[in-house]
């Protein structure tokens, strides 16, 4: 398979996953192994593409925000509350982030790592659908700073691949009282500031990337952004639908069953 297909399938699966709570990165990169690649060679791509479906974020949502921003411009409490909110729910993965940058990258090229995740993560899962009642959604503007800050460092649990960025932070919103549709909106704006600040600090740590010499190059992240940010835009509005209405034990047993068979295929090579 080309390096291009195989960036254009990733990029579908990038866009498919990333709002889910699922792991978009642990699936990129079984999904590599599963090629017969080095997910630690595909690296930089998992990170960067993810600004695709990222984008597709700030495509959906635009008139949030460029209503908060002119709000921001008028020093409207609303619109104040609501970056007050995103930039310090961000801080923790900023902050924690850099310091843990290598042992991240350990963890990046470690498809056992994320199977183990994936089951893990499914369990805990399970447990907090059955213990956590979610309260009611006032929106992100009328969160407390205190919420804001641990749902942060909910967070910054998925900095171990497969555990899911949407599904702690979600999680660690519902476990904090915070409504379903708020929770889920709140984990998709908090990714924008996440995913670019390790999006640009991964293209600065590759001068082959920047000098056109990688082997995956720029060639390959374009089509996997394009699919990913396509493939995005149908699955945010989808996955608010639902998640309003329903709760989170299908993602739960999903992730437990694919876990558990990447642990038994992974025993074997």
């Amino acid at each position: 398979m080309s390096l291009l297909l195989t960036a254009i399938l990733l990029g579908i699966l990038e866009g498919l996953t990333e709002f889910l709570p699922v792991s978009s990165t642990g699936h990129l990169i079984l999904a590599q192994a599963l090629f017969g690649y080095d997910p630690s060679q595909w690296s930089q791509f998992n990170i960067v593409i993810q600004l695709g479906a990222i984008s597709a974020v700030i495509v959906t949502y635009r008139k949030l925000f460029w209503d908060m921003g002119m709000g921001l411009l008028r020093r409207e409490n609303e619109a104040l509350r609501f970056t007050r909110n995103i930039l310090i729910g961000f801080m923790p993965a900023a902050v924690i982030g850099l310091f843990a940058k290598d042992a991240i990258e350990v963890m990046l090229g470690s498809p056992m790592v994320v199977a183990v995740a994936l089951v893990v993560g499914g369990i805990a899962m399970l447990v907090l659908e059955r213990t956590v009642k979610p309260g009611p959604d006032t929106g992100v503007a009328d969160m407390s700073m205190r919420t804001a800050v641990a749902i942060g460092f909910f967070q910054c649990l998925a900095m171990i691949p497969g555990t899911s960025r949407s599904g702690a932070s979600i999680l660690g919103a519902l476990a904090m009282g915070v409504g379903r549709k708020t929770a889920a909106e709140f984990s998709f704006f908090l990714a924008v500031p996440t995913m670019l600040g390790a999006a640009t600090v991964k293209i600065l740590d590759d001068p082959a990337l920047l000098a056109g010499e990688a082997t995956i190059g720029w060639g390959e992240i374009a089509a996997g952004f394009i699919a990913a940010f396509l493939v995005a835009l149908v699955v945010i509005r989808a996955f608010v639908a639902y998640v309003s209405k329903h709760g989170f034990a299908p993602f739960a047993w999903y992730r437990i069953v694919v876990g558990g068979l990447a642990i038994v295929w992974l025993s074997t090579l």
